[in-house]
Parts: structure tokens; sequence; C-alpha cells
């Protein structure tokens, strides 16, 4: 399916995942579930424009750096609308398990920004499936802390990061995959942030948080490629016998899995 954009003066990678097909002959519902980049640029209009599209919870996938660098988004004001904050970097200690299937996590140095050449925690051919990988080792507490949050959104829940397609893109494919997601649309929705990557890329240029470390990158090295979520995806299959058990290991329950099959799935 094509993706569905939703058009807003403030953001340029912003969609909404309803109509994704599963492997059972449903369909995710739509105004459930969006993804877009940041939301530091929502012009008053666009806020009056998420809240008819029934936004009630933004589960920002940030690190503290960024959000601090960054400032007060304009939601942040408003009583209507819950921010739930679960960064994806390695920050200090994180709240790691010592049966963690993965082992000990590294603390992270202190600019916890995306772009940063650090090494991964997890090394596959794919760099930036390594990334992806590395997000689920480094912070589980934050992963299950965002799927959940979906799951309980009375309305619709908008998952964002920096850019609305690393970070963001894994979360949404880790739901989608709950929710029993056809895998080839996980990853079509994955790739189709390259759509927008020069918007996307040019856009974040304009913020003093992100401008350094994008400077002399070549616009290929945003691309995301199908070829990466489904290496993710291929490893947690192998590795740990796919999302599912990979998420019970880090303390996902079954009735967690109910809680966004409906959330997604149902009338």
């Amino acid at each position: 399916m094509s993706p569905n954009w939703i058009e807003l003066d403030g953001l340029v990678n912003l969609r909404d995942v309803g109509g994704i097909g599963t492997v059972d002959g449903d369909k995710i519902k739509t105004g459930r579930l969006l993804r877009s980049d940041n939301l530091q640029s929502l012009s008053d209009s666009d806020i009056i424009g998420l809240l008819r599209l029934g936004l009630t919870d933004v589960i920002d996938l940030r690190s503290t750096l960024e959000v601090t660098s960054e400032g007060p988004g304009p939601l942040t004001a408003r009583d209507e609308v819950r921010i739930h904050h679960h960064s994806m970097f390695r920050e200090g200690e994180p709240d790691v398990t010592e049966d963690h299937p993965d082992g000990e996590v590294e603390a992270a140095p202190s600019e916890a920004l995306p772009w940063i050449d650090l090494e991964p925690s997890v090394r596959i051919d794919d760099r930036s499936a390594s990334f992806y990988l590395s997000y689920l080792v480094d912070r589980p507490d934050s992963v299950l802390a965002a799927l959940r949050d979906i799951a309980e959104a009375p309305g619709a829940a908008l998952v964002h990061c920096a850019a609305g397609k690393d970070r963001t893109g894994t979360i949404v494919a880790l739901a989608l995959s709950v929710a029993g997601a056809d895998r080839s649309e996980i990853i079509a929705d994955y790739a189709a942030s390259t759509e927008r990557i020069e918007e996307i890329v040019n856009r974040l240029k304009q913020s003093p948080t992100y401008a350094e470390n994008l400077r002399g990158r070549p616009l290929s090295s945003h691309h995301t490629l199908p070829e990466t979520m489904q290496g993710v995806l291929d490893y947690l299959d192998r590795e740990h016998g796919g999302v599912l058990p990979y998420l019970r290991s880090i303390g996902w329950t079954d009735a967690d899995t109910e809680r966004l099959r409906a959330k997604l799935l149902a009338d």
C-alpha cells in the first residue's frame, strides 16, 4: 500500500500506519498509530490538525540531551496531550536486568545524539540495522515503555524522534509485528521515509542540535533501505525466535500483546 502521508506545515515525515495488512487478512486501523519527525516546529494550525486526528499521546524517543537542547515543543503546553519520553540511547546507567539475554550494557558518552559515530552494541553486516538492534539491547526499558504507551493511549498515539525514521522506525516495526502485520508491509512502511529524506535532512540542518553531525554526510547515508529493516527482523528471528519471543525475554507479557493488538486492530 502507498504511505498514508499527512501534510502539516511543521512536519515533513508524518504518516498514519493505518491500512497496513496483517497476515490473517485484517488491517491496522487508521487513527491509532501515527509516526513523524520531531514536533518542535508545529504551528497552531498543525496542533489543531493533530487534535482533530484524535491525538492523545506522544511517544518521544529522543535522548535527554536532544530534548533539553531543542527546548519544550508546542504540544507540551496542551493539556489534551500526554508526552512520554523514552530515550533509545545509552544515557548514564540504563535499567538493565542481570538476566538480560544480550548481557551487560555500557553507559553512553555525554553526547547522546543521532549521527555520532559510536560503535553499536550489536554488529551485523548492515550498519544501520546494527544500530537499530543496539536500541533494543541498550534500552529494553524504553522499548517496553514505548510499546505499552502506544497500547494504552485512549486516542491516536504519535511516535517520533528527530527524523522519524530510525528510532521511530524501529519501535513502529515492533508494534506492527506484535499486531501481526505482514512483514513486507512493515518493511515498506519503514522504507517510505526515503521518499521525504531530502526534506527531513534539510529541516534538521536548521537546528543547532543536529546541524554539525549532519555536515558532510551524503544524503544517501540517511536512506531507509528495505534490506535494513529486513536485517533487523531476520536477526530477531535467528537469535530470539522472532519479535514476540524477544519482547517476552525483556518483560513483555501476553496481556501486553492483547492490549496492543486491541489498540491497533479492534473496531
